[in-house]
Parts: structure tokens; C-alpha cells; sequence
């Protein structure tokens, strides 16, 4: 299955299903900051993220307790790789550079994120 890039409200919908790993309509709005979106609006969002096999359900009667297909990782995996290819000339040593000069990352946390890196592969 191919992951396709979500929308800013169907990307707060699924932070919300990786939090809870599975909730009802209802559970999901008490979760999404205030002014709060009409049921309706989030229930549609949710039936669009099934189509897309990013959420599953299993029903209970007329309801619906909806779940994450896709992990949290898998999703920033992609997400991430299509920000390095799109932005950064598919280079993760110029996204470092970036975020080096643009969030004043000091050295200790470059050895830190080394040391990650090299314990990761």
C-alpha cells in the first residue's frame, strides 16, 4: 500500500488515534482543542482516513471505535523523506545544516544525535 500525505485536520485526527490507539468519534473530539469541530466534520474526517486505510473500526452496534492502520512511525518516515527529496535536494547532511543554523543547535546536540545515529545502524 502506497501512504499518501495527509491534510493539517486529518494529521490532528490521526495524532489523536495514535495517542488514544483507539477511540470513538466522541473520544476523539473530547481530545481536539477548543473551538471544537461539529461531530459531523470529524466523523467525516475519520470515514476519510478509513478510505485512505489509515484507520480501521470495529463496530458495536450503530457505533464505530475507530483504530490506526499505520503507526505513528511509519507515517513520520514517509512524511520526513518527502520533506528531505522535496526541500533539501534529497540530502539529510543540508537538513542538518538547515536546522543547525535556524534553531542554534549547539555541538553537544549534534554528538548526541551522532552517537544516535551510529548506535542505529
Amino acid at each position: 500500500m502506497k501512504i499518501k500525505e495527509l491534510t493539517k485536520a486529518e494529521e490532528q485526527i490521526m495524532q489523536i488515534l495514535w495517542k488514544l490507539e483507539k477511540g470513538f468519534v466522541k473520544e476523539v473530539m473530547e481530545e481536539l482543542p477548543v473551538p471544537k469541530p461539529a461531530y459531523n466534520t470529524v466523523s467525516t474526517i475519520i470515514r476519510i482516513l478509513e478510505q485512505k486505510e489509515f484507520v480501521g473500526h470495529v463496530s458495536f452496534g450503530k457505533s464505530h471505535q475507530y483504530y490506526p492502520l499505520i503507526s505513528k512511525e511509519e507515517y513520520t518516515n514517509f512524511f520526513m523523506s518527502g520533506v528531505v527529496k522535496n526541500y533539501f535536494n534529497n540530502s539529510f547532511k543540508s537538513m542538518l545544516s538547515y536546522f543547525a543554523k535556524k534553531e542554534d543547535i549547539s555541538v553537544g546536540d549534534f554528538e548526541e544525535i551522532l552517537k544516535e545515529v551510529n548506535e542505529n545502524k
